[in-house]
């Protein structure tokens, strides 16, 4: 039998090959190539520190920079021949890089290890994902913006327990989404300050015995800071979890927005009609049309969610330092970051191609007694106690339930029956248009207040 051991970077220490079903289950290459590019930026950096450390010469050091960008080249134009039993993205790229410039290919490992190799991969790879993340965050909230400016005046009814509240506005409402997905960016701006350190030089667990200058490699790739304790460096995926938590709050938010769409897309609700190319239709029921896309958000968010808990699951009794189970931490990572980025490109298309039935809006605002606040609000200003004015309106409504008439369609006298401190111009009061604009307050549903959101927000966004 052919002792393969020899092929592999540690097999001087084995007699005897892998089993051809060991070397497949613990094989991650066919997930993690695709770190590729972060592995390749790693070990030029690697490199060019070893060359200044005195580790390397200059020629070796060009004819491993050279190779590196050989290989990123194959890579990119699908040449490159991927192998199994070589295991990783890292042994795959470093035996091609042996086998295309020869012993100084093997010196490129000097001073380091997989453990904190994988590590900077991932933060590399991590740090530019939140980038893009935030970018395609800020292109929904945009597209957000200039459909809440157009429907500053569309009024609707607002609700608590599903159940219509108080008159507000649509564009008010679309700024509540706005408000939970800004919350969203920041937290990744500040999940990326703990990304964006170094653990190359923490070796397999203890550091190194070579002269290494960590902070020449933090500055080549841009980390703003080295990881401070070598054990730590090559263990933590701490940086990994909060993305995923990060992740899983973005895609509860673009859920409850994909619910509402759900909601108001129904024949029961019909505020908004989703474009037929963001819909599909029922093999049997010829009538259908499907909100598939925000369906298929509101799911994928159970995805995301389940990442952040197989993560947590996966860490909680592992002890110091590097575990083989920490592989299992990219494809959870990969899945969840293209799911959040599917799931924003689908409503950064969609959103801003509602049809919005203003007409219908305003009926659903009128058929809650959605002013009864309102009438409340106008007693109090009139001297009534807040708790004898609730009672007052709460007999009003219901008189008015049992007439099927809204508050704006009864009489004065029969206002008055229920307070005598109703007077002409509580009808002011009482329409839906001076409902909203009484609100005229920073975070209120007054038009004005809708579009000075919408001015503050553009200036956050730029």
């Amino acid at each position: 039998m052919k002792d393969d051991t020899a092929d592999k970077p540690w097999g001087g220490r084995f007699g005897e090959p892998t089993d051809a079903f060991v070397e497949a289950f613990t094989a991650s290459v066919p997930f993690d190539r695709r770190l590729y590019a972060c592995d390749i930026e790693g070990s030029v950096a690697h490199a060019r520190m070893l060359e200044r450390a005195g580790i390397l010469d200059a020629r070796e050091c060009r004819a491993i920079v050279e190779g590196l960008e050989a290989i990123r080249a194959e890579i990119e134009r699908g040449d490159f021949a991927w192998s199994l039993a070589l295991e990783d993205v890292h042994m795959n790229i470093e035996a091609r890089l042996t086998a295309r410039i020869g012993d100084a290919g093997k010196k490129l490992h000097t001073g380091r290890s997989r453990n904190d190799q994988v590590a900077t991969d991932l933060r590399l790879y991590l740090r530019g994902e939140i980038d893009s993340v935030r970018a395609a965050i800020a292109g929904l909230q945009s597209a957000l913006l200039d459909t809440a400016e157009r429907e500053a005046d569309t009024i609707m009814p607002g609700f608590t327990h599903l159940q219509a509240a108080q008159p507000v506005t649509f564009g008010h409402h679309l700024m509540a989404w706005f408000e939970m997905l800004d919350r969203d960016r920041e937290r990744l701006l500040d999940c990326r300050r703990r990304v964006n350190v170094l653990p190359l030089g923490a070796a397999a667990l203890a550091g190194t015995s070579y002269p290494i200058d960590r902070a020449y490699t933090a500055e080549l790739l841009g980390f703003e800071g080295v990881c401070t304790n070598s054990l730590d460096a090559v263990s933590d995926r701490d940086f990994v979890i909060e993305f995923l938590g990060c992740a899983a709050l973005l895609m509860t938010h673009l859920s409850r927005i994909a619910e509402e769409l759900i909601l108001w897309s129904s024949a029961q609700f019909a505020f908004v009609d989703l474009p037929d190319r963001y819909c599909t239709g029922s093999s049997i029921m010829p009538q259908k049309k499907n909100p598939d896309v925000p369906e298929l958000v509101r799911g994928k968010s159970a995805r995301v969610i389940g990442h952040l808990v197989a993560l947590l699951t996966l860490m909680k009794a592992q002890p110091l330092a590097y575990n083989k189970d920490n592989q299992e931490d990219k494809e959870p990572l990969f899945d969840a970051v293209d799911t959040v980025a599917g799931a924003l490109r689908a409503f950064t298309g969609l959103l801003p191609t509602l049809r919005v039935d203003r007409e219908r809006m305003r009926q659903a605002a009128r058929l809650g007694y959605t002013t009864a606040t309102d009438l409340a609000d106008y007693l109090v200003r009139r001297g009534v106690a807040f708790r004898d004015a609730h009672e007052a309106v709460g007999r009003a409504v219901r008189f008015a339930l049992e007439q099927g008439r809204d508050l704006s369609e009864l009489s004065l006298e029969e206002l008055r029956g229920f307070s005598a401190a109703i007077e002409e111009d509580v009808y002011a009061v009482l329409t839906l248009e001076g409902s909203v604009a009484a609100r005229n307050h920073l975070g209120g549903t007054a038009p004005e207040q809708v579009r000075a959101a919408v001015r503050r927000a553009r200036e956050r966004l730029s």
